[in-house]
Formats: C-alpha cells, structure tokens, sequence
C-alpha cells in the first residue's frame, strides 16, 4: 500500500516541511515578491496576511480596505490591501495573490510570550484552497498542487 506521501508527489504535488511551535501553530518558511519570511499556516483564517510592518519589506503596494479583520482576541481592525503580489512556498509558486495587511502585533506578542519566534504573516485558507492543499499532521508536511 502507498503512503500518503508517495500518492501525492505521484499526483503531481509538491511538499513543504512544517514546524509545530511551542503554541501548536505550524510555521511555514515563504517568500513574497523574492524577499523570504516566516508565517504561521492558519486554516481558520480567511484570508493571507502580513503586518504592516513588512510593507516596505516585501515590496508590497498598499491600499486602503473599507474590510475589517479580526481574530485571536481582536475585532475591528483597520485593514489594508495589496494585489499582485508573487508567493513561493518551497516550489509552489503563484502570481497575481492578493494579501490583507494589518497591526499582527497581538499574534506576534501571544507568540513570543510564548517562547516562540515572530512571525511576518499568515498563510489562510485562500491560498490553501487555491494549492489544493493537504495537510499531513503526522509528518508535519504540507504538500501543494503544482
């Protein structure tokens, strides 16, 4: 019997290796516009994010969003928007990806409050439906359609 592994890379998809934090988040290294971060991988989130922090930082055009975010013990947040924007996670790569900015400083606070690194964003369920997805949790591996 195949694993789940040989059926998926046999399939056409590509993986990327996970790291489970001392939150229970998975961590997943990518790079937007070429320039690499670190992002926790969230099936909750709707959308993929990044602070405003990393606007100059990954060459992103911003624009004013009349949406709000919220999660994780926030609501109402102020939001911005970037279009057109590369995303590379291992050797998935897409272009035109839309990302919504906003303050990730109380994400990046629960994380280092807990011993674990900052992060630059939030890879959502957007970009996972679009990869077509699979998590394999006890491997800790994330493959992607290609």
């Amino acid at each position: 019997m195949e694993t789940l592994q040989e059926y998926l890379l046999a399939k056409g998809y590509t993986k990327v290796k996970l790291k489970l934090t001392k939150t229970n988040h998975f961590e997943i290294k990518a790079s937007i516009n070429g320039v690499k971060g670190l992002f926790i991988l969230d099936t909750g989130a709707s959308s993929s994010c990044v602070g405003f922090e990393a606007i100059e930082t990954f060459k992103l055009i911003a624009k004013d969003s009349k949406i709000k975010a919220a999660g994780a013990g926030a609501i109402d947040m102020q939001t911005q928007v970037s279009k057109k924007n590369t995303l590379k996670i291992g050797k998935w790569k897409k272009d035109k990806v839309a990302l919504i900015l906003f303050n990730l400083t109380h994400v990046n606070t629960a994380l280092t409050t807990h011993n674990s690194k900052p992060v630059d964003g939030i890879i959502g369920a957007d970009i996972l439906k679009k990869s077509k997805a699979v998590i394999d949790y006890d491997t800790k591996y994330l493959y992607l359609k290609l």
